[in-house]
């Protein structure tokens, strides 16, 4: 394994007077980026193609084709986003290049907290902190008399009350969709319990922790529209924008959604706070990431060297101000705003990074092909964390993990 030092740390600076602002040069090279579709990427891209010649890919499903993308000779895209799931098998697979002399040349408006270090060398230039925090309706919580919740279990006291009222079509929504949605829930609430998901590279999740991972989960989907098995982030943010549902545990990013008044019907009804505890006495249960840009390898020195230079536009003071709701900037001129208060709350309160690291990304895929069938009742806790580690042990041997 490389040894992965990661100092993107949040950066609460003071808002510039500084207008938004065109390109600070005229790009005459066509540069291509792939990355998410979440807002801070909308933003971030929209203040590249100011500069001109440029063509951004935005897609949701993107952690599965970058891959591949960067893989080709020479690579589909020039700049690349990633977050911590899809920036280890890029950077194992040499499919990304030091940044360097590229930042000692042009990155005099970094921060030190943006740069994500691997072995001494810049392999990532971070723009923002994202994590799954509860949103919550304040309004519906006060007509049921109950507080913000701060463990799952309260969590479902207060679903129970909400659904004895008949506020709302249903208590909960969560991002329960088969596959990564699915493991990344599994893996936030075994965290939060303390403990780990491996014993050296041996996997570690068929006991007791696992057992009542499953079972919480399983408790939450009572409250849940039942098809919750294809729920996503966006079918989350789409029912709390709808009135729906009345909590989630949902990534920051969506945040700014719930106040866009040209799709959502309850501007300033949703409240954010740190997601809830596994444990009374745990941390929240949940994880820390971050996102940022990286350059391809399979491309010239000169393509790079321009197509930092054009992401780095994107990357400005200009265009945090110009989007402040959107993210939890890292980059200067970011101040705090009401939907950042999950996302601190989280980041004070001990919430540990998602492990980047190669056997977590083949355990995160073994348990989103495998929880579905406990919640489904075509297995017992106990015979689906066995398959989990049976599939894990097996492509990690595959892998040469093992």
């Amino acid at each position: 394994m490389k040894k992965l030092t990661v100092s993107a740390l949040l950066f609460l600076g003071s808002l510039s007077s500084v207008a938004y602002a065109d390109c600070a040069f005229e790009n005459t090279q066509e540069v291509k980026m792939i990355s998410g579709s979440f807002p801070a990427w909308k933003a971030v891209t929209q203040a590249m193609a100011e500069c001109g010649n440029v063509s951004s890919t935005l897609d949701a499903e993107f952690r599965t084709k970058v891959g591949a993308a960067l893989a080709a000779k020479p690579s589909l895209y020039h700049v690349s986003g990633v977050a911590n799931g899809t920036f280890v098998p890029l950077l194992n697979n040499g499919l990304i290049r030091p940044l360097d002399d590229l930042v000692a040349k042009y990155g005099q408006q970094l921060n030190a907290n943006q740069f994500i270090q691997v072995d001494g060398k810049v392999m990532a230039i971070a723009m923002m902190i994202n994590t799954q925090h509860l949103m919550y309706r304040q309004d519906i919580l006060d007509q049921v008399g109950a507080q913000v919740p701060t463990t799952w279990q309260e969590v479902l006291t207060v679903a129970e009350k909400i659904q004895q009222a008949g506020i709302v079509q249903y208590p909960l929504g969560g991002t329960y969709k088969t596959g990564w949605n699915l493991a990344m829930e599994f893996i936030n609430m075994y965290m939060g319990f303390g403990t780990s998901l491996f014993d050296g590279n041996q996997p570690n999740v068929n006991n007791e922790a696992g057992i009542n991972t499953l079972k919480l989960m399983k408790q939450l989907t009572e409250y849940m529209d039942p098809e919750y098995l294809i729920s996503d982030s966006t079918f989350v943010q789409k029912q709390l924008q709808q009135g729906t549902i009345a909590m989630a545990n949902l990534w920051a990013t969506r945040a700014t959604a719930m106040d866009n008044k040209e799709e959502s019907q309850v501007v300033g009804k949703v409240y954010m706070a740190a997601a809830p505890k596994s444990i009374p006495d745990g941390h929240p249960a949940s994880t820390m990431w971050w996102d940022g840009i990286t350059i391809a390898t399979n491309i010239t020195d000169q393509e790079a060297e321009n197509a930092f230079k054009v992401a780095l536009e994107g990357l400005d003071e200009q265009m945090v101000q110009a989007n402040t709701d959107a993210a939890i900037w890292l980059i200067k001129g970011y101040k705090p705003t009401r939907l950042s208060n999950g996302a601190i709350e989280n980041a004070v309160n001990r919430t540990p990074s998602y492990p980047l690291t190669a056997n977590v990304g083949l355990i995160h895929t073994a348990l989103g092909k495998n929880i579905s069938d406990y919640l489904t009742g075509q297995k017992t806790a106990e015979e689906t964390l066995k398959a989990v580690e049976e599939d894990y042990l097996s492509t990690a041997k595959e892998s040469g993990l093992l």
